[in-house]
């Protein structure tokens, strides 16, 4: 039997094309059924580490970031819900962007319990539906509730602590390392590149090449 082909899906919690990414990935996954195992490994990255914890408005950060006016950032926000509603997402307007540090250190946890991809679809849908703050510990507590499977009190201490704190800045430095500089980054079989949040086809066109 073949080795189960490992994908490394590097994103950020507030992306919305990580959003649209790993839904379309994980469609294209299923379309294989059997054909092929794969291995999917979810990878830190932080678009924004500087941010507080309260957040900063979108407009002023679109603006300070990327020199983008209100009239741009609103066609922008209107395509990626195009985008999105493609997809089968409902993606709400983004007002905030927020840190998402201890998103990424509960992630870590969470994959040491086996329900990583669970977590990570709770907080894709806290930030993108309902526009909530996924550095709030109670906003990353209800996502781990609704992730299923993970142990309340044991989520509490990894938040109130620095637990993976060192495990995300390592990963997140070996992809910036590696050449990661924006996300959704999806490294198929440690050597091919698929950047953005593309569509199930072409996810599933590239992994049937391996």
């Amino acid at each position: 039997m073949a080795a189960p082909l490992r994908i490394d899906f590097v994103s950020d919690v507030t992306c919305p094309w990580c959003a649209i990414g790993l839904h379309a990935l994980e469609e294209a996954i299923a379309r294989l059924g059997d054909e092929r195992r794969v291995e999917l490994h979810l990878q830190p990255f932080e678009l924004n580490p500087g941010i507080p914890t309260a957040g900063e408005p979108i407009a002023d950060y679109a603006a300070r970031k990327h020199g983008v006016g209100a009239a741009e950032l609103a066609a922008r926000q209107a395509i990626i819900r195009r985008r999105g509603a493609d997809a089968g997402l409902t993606l709400a307007e983004r007002t905030h962007v927020y840190n998402t540090f201890d998103a990424h250190r509960l992630l870590v946890w969470a994959g040491l319990q086996g329900r990583a991809l669970e977590l990570k679809r709770a907080l894709l849908r806290a930030y993108h539906e309902r526009c909530e703050n996924p550095a709030l510990p109670d906003v990353l507590l209800r996502a781990a509730a609704a992730a299923g499977g993970l142990d309340d009190h044991a989520a509490r201490e990894v938040l109130a602590s620095a637990a993976y704190a060192d495990e995300v800045r390592r990963s997140v430095r070996l992809w910036q390392l590696r050449g990661i500089d924006s996300v959704p980054s999806v490294i198929i079989g440690a050597r091919s590149l698929i950047s953005g949040g593309q569509s199930a086809q072409m996810f599933e066109q590239a992994l049937r090449r391996f």
